[in-house]
């Protein structure tokens, strides 16, 4: 029995990446792993399968009260999948819900969270979530942001951004390895070096350049095309976008970015997301907080 390793985002940040980066180190294969089979090597925390266990009742028709009912054990019962470390998806933020802790930290190990600057964020939204930019600069800021009920997925609930990465970054842990997006795009040979070497793995040179390159963002677009890929909203035209940082440029007005900032400046700060030409844009500081 393993125990639980959380591959941890707010959604559009760089979780997918993360977990085909990792089924490629793992499976050291020499042709890039199936994108659709990426749920054979990481399981995603909601699926619906594993509370049928407990309950014949659908779940679309349970309530939030019966899903943290079992969702302790559900996660428990992911020790079982391998013998050894489990990967396992998550967008919920690191907290309660219902009074039930959202995971189940007994049966935890450690977590890699993967951050993203919240400007290129909302430009990642529009197009998955079919909504405006207007409505997704909304969302990000939404503290009880989330999915719905499904039949095949329990409800997440992300919270806004900044309290998606507050509450998984705030208290630094041995067991916690945090990644900022940008890293992987900028430096991939230190930053994939510096996640394989959290989880224990030496690998040589060539295996770990040949998963960088089996997960990179024009293999996996590559894949999509051909093939598909089962974890894209129905409402959206594809997963797989443009992959680039820095987008917000071109695509927020002075105002958009300043409103992301006011709203998210503390965590934005932490991170290096505020532009040296919207410095004025962080709130002065409060005299209670002075």
């Amino acid at each position: 029995m393993g125990a639980l390793i959380w591959l941890a985002s707010y959604p559009k940040s760089g979780n997918t990446w993360m977990r085909s980066f990792l089924h490629n180190l793992f499976r050291n294969s020499h042709q890039p792993v199936n994108i659709n089979e990426i749920d054979d090597f990481c399981l995603g925390g909601s699926v619906a399968q594993w509370y049928r266990r407990y309950t014949s009742t659908p779940l679309r028709e349970m309530s939030d009260e019966e899903t943290a009912r079992y969702r302790m054990q559900v996660q428990r019962d992911f020790t079982t999948v391998f013998p050894d470390s489990v990967f396992v998806k998550t967008h919920n933020y690191l907290g309660e819900r219902n009074g039930v802790p959202l995971h189940n930290m007994e049966v935890t190990a450690g977590a890699i969270y993967i951050v993203r600057n919240p400007l290129d964020v909302v430009l990642s939204m529009m197009p998955h979530y079919d909504i405006s930019l207007e409505e997704a600069i909304i969302a990000l800021a939404n503290e009880d942001a989330g999915t719905v009920r499904t039949e095949s997925h329990a409800p997440e609930v992300y919270g806004s951004w900044s309290t998606n990465v507050r509450t998984w970054t705030r208290t630094p842990s041995p067991g916690l390895l945090v990644v900022r997006y940008e890293d992987m795009l900028d430096k991939p040979r230190k930053t994939f070096k510096q996640v394989a070497t959290f989880l224990g793995v030496r690998p040589s040179p060539d295996r770990l350049e040949r998963a960088i390159r089996f997960s990179s963002f024009k293999v996996l677009k590559a894949q999509e095309e051909k093939a598909g890929f089962k974890e894209r909203p129905k409402v959206s035209r594809n997963f797989f976008r443009e992959g680039k940082r820095d987008q917000w440029r071109e695509k927020l007005t002075p105002d958009q970015v300043r409103q992301i900032i006011s709203v998210h400046h503390e965590q934005m700060e932490r991170f290096g997301y505020i532009p040296h030409d919207y410095r004025d844009a962080v709130p002065a500081p409060s005299a209670a907080s002075a």
